[in-house]
């Protein structure tokens, strides 16, 4: 692998959205994404495919400082579209040697924007200049400081995408903060950069000239050509600067055309800026997709959490013997009453075995028996897939980044994922059923096994089955009075039912593996209930590992640093990080 295979293999994980939880600073994290991405695709992968293409000057700067109209003025036509409303530079200009047109019309460089020879939105418009030597395009940049935000982010865009900066200040606005924000990550990255005083007044031309020196030399930029345009009284918006007055702007950028061992020195002292500013720039993102992995991590355990409470609520469901009240204690009332039976429950099994066979086969159908425990079943995981739901809910919408994802989903699925989805009654009847099935199964299994033949034709599998479903639920903790009786006496009565039929250790198996068996199923369908939630992380969420991809692809990047062969106007050579003198 190469310096490019390695920004290539850079580049790539950062085509999926990575950063999309509201956590931490999340705004400048991804405004950083977009930078460190656009500066890969505009300027630093087509560069070194291309390291010795036209240069690329970059002419940026405030509202108003006189752009445009310095661009015109520099190759003698009226190529940009300066004005007097406010935005303005709303399409960027390239002003290229008609030499080097069809090199810009290939989309070499910001190939994220469209060319084209008029105005559009998201266009980059390409014009020619006979005056411009080949070798050397100027583009005219939105202003910095607009008040529109798209112009703004264009025009960083455009800056980081330029070998050179030509950045135009004014006398009166020479110390405003957000230019000097710019040309400080000039310095950073060792862009290549000139500045232009312009609209100075002849008798302030000395002091601010050095007053502009000396933030240059405070901020680190102390190296950086300083050139001065006198002020001028215009006719129109649209008339050019005197050729004097811009003559030495004009006359350097004519020499760097020419000079193509300086244009190399400007490529390379800019590109070497650009590779050794992803030392800090990388790892900064890969901590802030850490961020957001730790922030889905936080979000996974919730739902976890939600739904292992709603698993344990249904265990304490089957323990609680609140599956025995409603129409199962009323089916087992009508045979038992609750006068005596745990009296009666010892030293009458044989006649209460016979009483439950004819419950069985009489005027109370088993199917009855069978259709209540299903239903009391059926609503217990619906209450506690309801409750899983909401506690999930109410976790997301008060964790870091939570309520930003439930966002994403829509108030209406959003208000879904509080309650059960709507498949899940249907698929718990099914489960149930299906349970029910099992113990029978499980029942003819072990009678054939005990050849216990005779005792079994008296219950019939579904009546033995019934009773060790009623087993699996044999604890009376919760409830009170009379029901504890009824409810203890019937999981009791069931069991000693079953042993006189399996014997004890078989029943104490048999009631185990049903247990299980129900527990199982309940606990796919709660499964199937949290996926929900887990579908929207996956579907949000960074591929796993993609922080330490992108640091490995960025110490990949510099151990192929040196592969970018430096000259004496490199930066790396005298390990200067101050902006060059261009």
């Amino acid at each position: 692998m190469d310096l490019l295979g390695a920004l290539e293999e850079l580049r790539r994980p950062l085509d999926r959205e990575l950063l999309p939880l509201e956590i931490g600073d999340a705004e400048t994290d991804r405004r950083a994404l977009r930078e460190l991405t656009g500066q890969l695709d505009d300027y630093l992968l087509p560069r070194l495919r291309a390291i010795d293409a036209p240069l690329l000057a970059v002419v940026g700067g405030s509202t108003g400082a006189g752009k445009s109209t310095l661009v015109n003025s520099l190759v003698g036509a009226d190529v940009a579209e300066p004005g007097v409303l406010r935005p303005t530079t709303l399409v960027p200009t390239l002003v290229v040697s008609p030499a080097d047109r069809d090199w810009f019309m290939a989309q070499n460089v910001l190939p994220g924007l469209s060319r084209a020879t008029g105005a559009g939105p998201g266009a980059l418009r390409v014009v020619t200049a006979e005056a411009l030597g080949a070798g050397l395009a100027l583009l005219d940049a939105p202003d910095i400081d607009s008040v529109v935000t798209a112009n703004r982010e264009l025009a960083a865009q455009l800056l980081a995408a330029a070998d050179l900066w030509l950045f135009v200040t004014t006398a009166a606005r020479y110390a405003d903060e957000v230019p000097w924000s710019f040309l400080r990550s000039a310095r950073e990255r060792s862009t290549a950069l000139a500045v232009v005083l312009d609209r100075v007044p002849p008798e302030a031309a000395g002091p601010v000239a050095r007053d502009l020196e000396r933030l240059l030399e405070e901020n680190g930029l102390s190296g950086s050509r300083l050139f001065t345009v006198p002020e001028s009284t215009l006719p129109t918006e649209k008339a050019r600067l005197p050729a004097a007055a811009v003559a030495p702007i004009s006359g350097w950028l004519a020499g760097l055309a020419a000079d193509a061992a300086e244009r190399s020195r400007v490529v390379r002292q800019t590109l070497s800026g650009a590779l050794d500013s992803l030392a800090t720039r990388v790892p900064s993102l890969a901590a802030a997709v850490e961020r957001q992995e730790d922030g889905f991590a936080a979000l996974r355990s919730i739902v976890t959490a939600a739904y292992a409470s709603g698993m344990a609520g249904f265990d304490e469901g089957m323990r609680d013997g609140s599956l025995l009240r409603g129409e199962v204690l009323a089916r087992w009332q009508d045979f038992i009453g609750t006068g005596d039976l745990m009296r009666s429950l010892e030293s009458r099994v044989g006649w209460l075995r016979d009483r439950v066979v004819g419950f069985f086969t009489g005027r109370a159908p088993e199917v009855e028996l069978r259709d209540a425990l299903e239903s009391g079943v059926e609503t217990l995981i619906k209450g506690v897939a309801d409750g899983a739901a909401e506690r999930a809910l109410d976790g997301w919408a008060a964790a870091p980044g939570g309520p930003g994802l439930l966002q994403r989903a829509g108030p209406v699925e959003s208000a879904r994922l509080g309650r059960a989805s709507a498949a899940l009654g249907e698929q718990a009847e099914s489960a149930v059923r299906g349970w029910q099935e099992y113990v029978l199964d499980l029942v003819r299994e072990e009678g054939a096994a005990r050849r216990t033949t005779a005792r079994m034709a008296s219950f019939g599998v579904n009546g033995a089955g019934l009773l060790l479903m009623l087993a699996v639920f044999a604890s009376t903790g919760g409830l009170t009075g009379i029901e504890v009786g009824i409810a203890g006496g019937t999981s009791v009565l069931s069991q000693k039912l079953l042993e006189a039929i399996f014997g004890d250790q078989a029943v104490r198996t048999l009631t185990a593996r049903a247990r299980d068996d129900l527990r199982e199923r309940v606990r796919e369908l709660l499964d199937g209930e949290a996926d929900r939630y887990l579908a929207l992380l996956a579907s949000a969420e960074p591929p796993a590992g993609t922080a330490d991809a992108l640091r490995e692809a960025a110490a990949t990047v510099r151990r192929h640093r040196a592969e970018l062969p430096a000259d004496s106007g490199d930066p790396g050579d005298s390990g200067d990080s101050g902006g060059g003198q261009a």
